[in-house]
């Protein structure tokens, strides 16, 4: 049996916001931040962001989630565990040194070794069993078992110049000595909690971007941000609050563009520890065992939370009650696994078979500059956790840079946390979210709650490799059910998002929720 999957080299999905003439600087007023400049250091959000303004891939993912030729222009599939890319020709780094397979095959084995990273890009590569250069611009990887998803998977590390960053650390892309990379911008200046600025590449392989010098403003104060808007200070914000949408749609020379995302908002239950942090008896004293062990527990939880009301009252309509972590535009979302409803009467229930009859004591921990309304979602967690009979002890908020790693570090016992879809398909969202913590194997890698089924397991990996787009779409829709049905994490809302904007400004961004300005486009 003889596979060819080929990309078309005249795909321009990726690059169709280039425009070969430089507009006006742009500034740009965002809510996060990244923790490091260095591409590989991490694959959160933020990280992955700020990385596709100075770095490639080796495909490209339109805001849609789409995947196109990026600096690989196409891949043979020679057999089901054999694969040879092409490699762009004509690219060069920022420092005019050519890009050859010699990068790419070094971007690949660095990026799950990158010293101390909370978030390492380990499952993205873990299917890569050898590399080997053809020459400079071929690459032949073999891989340990057939992984269908390969170019999805390899496709979402950024490739670095082996020349200019071989032997050295995460700090000296901070510090702009290693950042050198073939993206659409050159790094100026990282000032850690205030900006981050940076030059269009006139080189680019793509085009040059529209606006020839960007500032980024990092401003996680909602409020903050908004008035730097109205004030004309930033010409583009991101992660508009809902309720400050019709506001800055009524103000003259501003509008707003509004796109569902592809972000999970979930209540994660610790089964990490025997003593969950935060829970105790109703007198306050920690309990010796967790209930988020028992699902049944992890279910009452469940159906105590009105998703509708949250969306409406807190969202203001700017989200979509979840049950799952994939929407409904995403390969792998199984129609069939809604959201619960809410139902105290049956949670109560549930409790009393579990042994929990008077209910036992949480604490609700939350970011309060992740996502807008996060720190509300949480007050709002705790009046409907104690509506259905547990003992809220309290709901703490806290800056994210501090709130991720103790969430990590699994200092939580019940808190709000969310994933972003990064491919076309549920399948790294079930991986990472939700399949058994395992550092070496790269698998699990945003478990924070230590849900473990060997089964599901088995059944995720098996479906990962398979071929067929609709067999695999269905595979997944499958274990999808079967890992849901345990109740793992608490599916809350899949978020819509807001920029706003300066008139004569537009923005291209979908599913991904990236504020990219090379996706700023000037209508003027």
């Amino acid at each position: 049996m003889t596979f060819v999957k080929t990309a078309a080299i005249a795909a321009l999905l990726s690059t169709s916001w280039l425009v070969p003439a430089f507009a006006q600087d742009l500034t740009i007023g965002r809510s996060s931040e990244q923790s490091s400049i260095d591409p590989q250091f991490s694959r959160t959000g933020n990280n992955q962001m700020t990385s596709t303004m100075f770095f490639d891939r080796l495909v490209s993912f339109d805001p849609s989630l789409q995947v196109s030729p990026g600096l690989a222009t196409s891949w043979d599939v020679v057999d089901p565990t054999t694969w040879v890319l092409h490699l762009r020709e004509g690219v060069t780094f920022h420092d005019g040194s050519p890009f050859t397979a010699d990068d790419v095959i070094y971007s690949l084995e660095r990026a799950d070794e990158v010293p101390n990273s909370p978030a390492p890009y380990t499952d993205m590569v873990s299917a890569v069993a050898t590399m080997e250069k053809v020459d400079d611009l071929t690459v032949r990887i073999t891989t340990a078992s057939p992984a269908p998803t390969l170019m999805e998977d390899i496709g979402r590390v950024f490739i670095i110049s082996k020349a200019a960053s071989e032997g050295l650390a995460s700090e000296d892309f901070n510090s702009g000595t290693a950042a050198i990379g073939t993206g659409p911008y050159v790094f100026g200046d990282w000032k850690p909690g205030e900006t981050l600025t940076m030059t269009a590449n006139e080189d680019y392989w793509g085009g040059a971007p529209e606006f020839k010098d960007v500032e980024i403003r990092f401003i996680s104060n909602d409020a903050a941000r908004v008035a730097a808007l109205l004030s004309g200070a930033v010409d583009v914000a991101d992660a508009l609050p809902p309720q400050d949408v019709p506001r800055v749609e009524s103000t003259d020379g501003l509008s707003v563009f509004s796109t569902p995302s592809g972000r999970v908002i979930y209540l994660g239950l610790s089964m990490r520890f025997d003593q969950a942090p935060g829970v105790t008896d109703l007198s306050g004293a920690p309990l010796d065992v967790n209930p988020f062990k028992d699902a049944r527990v992890r279910k009452a939880v469940s159906l105590m939370i009105d998703r509708d009301l949250i969306v409406d009252r807190i969202l203001g309509g700017s989200g979509v009650p979840a049950g799952q972590l994939a929407p409904e535009a995403l390969g792998g979302h199984n129609p069939d696994v809604a959201p619960d409803t809410p139902d105290v009467a049956k949670a109560h229930e549930l409790l009393t078979e579990a042994g929990y009859p008077d209910g036992f004591g949480i604490t609700i921990s939350s970011s309060n500059d992740r996502f807008p309304g996060d720190a509300d979602l949480a007050q709002a967690l705790g009046q409907m956790l104690t509506r259905g009979g547990l003992k809220v002890n309290g709901v703490e908020a806290l800056p994210y840079s501090v709130y991720s790693k103790a969430a990590t570090a699994g200092d939580y016992g019940a808190f709000v946390f969310s994933l972003g879809a990064s491919t076309p398909t549920s399948a790294p969202l079930l991986q990472a979210l939700l399949h058994s913590y395992d550092k070496e194997a790269g698998m699990g890698a945003f478990n924070r709650v230590r849900f473990s089924d060997p089964a599901y397991d088995a059944a995720l990996e098996e479906a990962l490799t398979e071929f067929d787009p609709e067999a695999l779409d269905a595979r997944l829709q499958d274990v999808t059910a079967m890992v849901f049905a345990e109740t793992p994490i608490v599916p809350l809302y899949w978020q819509k998002v807001h920029w706003g904007l300066k008139d004569g400004l537009n923005i291209a961004a979908g599913l991904s929720e990236q504020t990219l300005p090379q996706n700023v486009n000037s209508t003027e």
